[in-house]
Parts: C-alpha cells; structure tokens; sequence
C-alpha cells in the first residue's frame, strides 16, 4: 500500500486523526502542541494521531492528500480541516467545537 493510499485509509477510519510532529504526549514542535490542546479543550480526549517525523513517506503523502505544506493538519469524519492556526479560530469561534461534537 502506498503512503497516500495509507493517508486515505487513516482519515476515513478514524473521526478525528492528526498529523502532527510528534505525539499529543511529546509534541516536538509548537504549532503540533497548540493542535493537541486545542483538541483537549474540546474535550477529545482520544483522537489518531500520527508522528510524521517517524513516518517521512507520510510526511510528504499528507501535505500532497490536502494539497497543504504544512504539519499539523486536523481531519475530522475524513475532512480536512486545516492546521493550526485554522484550528485555533475554528475554535475561538465556536465552529470547531461544532464539528468535534459527539467525538470523545
């Protein structure tokens, strides 16, 4: 299976998943922490999350999937939702608590 076949099955298999770098635990950089925690401020506790620094053919296979540079990207229910500057006013604004409703 190739790495954007892999992207395919992660985001339609999951409702919430994150490609970030690092893990929501260890985050390795800032933009991926403020991803993870605005996730748990919506009260998702448990989501798929993938470290793309471990995975580099996943790496570039997420950026080419959403046609989008840049680490973190959020997927809810299969969308693309966007990184983290986009998740943070999705959340200021109430939308993306919207979206993440009955996700736990």
């Amino acid at each position: 299976m190739d790495a954007k076949a892999i992207v395919q099955e992660q985001v339609s298999s999951h409702p919430v998943v994150l490609y970030m770098k690092g893990t929501p635990q260890f985050p390795q950089c800032g933009f991926s922490a403020n991803a993870a925690n605005i996730l748990k401020s919506c009260g998702v506790t448990e989501f798929f999350s993938v470290n793309v620094l471990a995975e580099e053919d996943i790496r570039q296979a997420v950026k080419d999937y959403a046609n989008w540079p840049t680490i973190p990207q959020l997927y809810i229910h299969g969308q693309f939702i966007g990184g983290s500057d986009i998740m943070r006013e999705l959340y200021q604004n109430g939308e993306l608590q919207k979206l993440l409703a009955g996700v736990h």
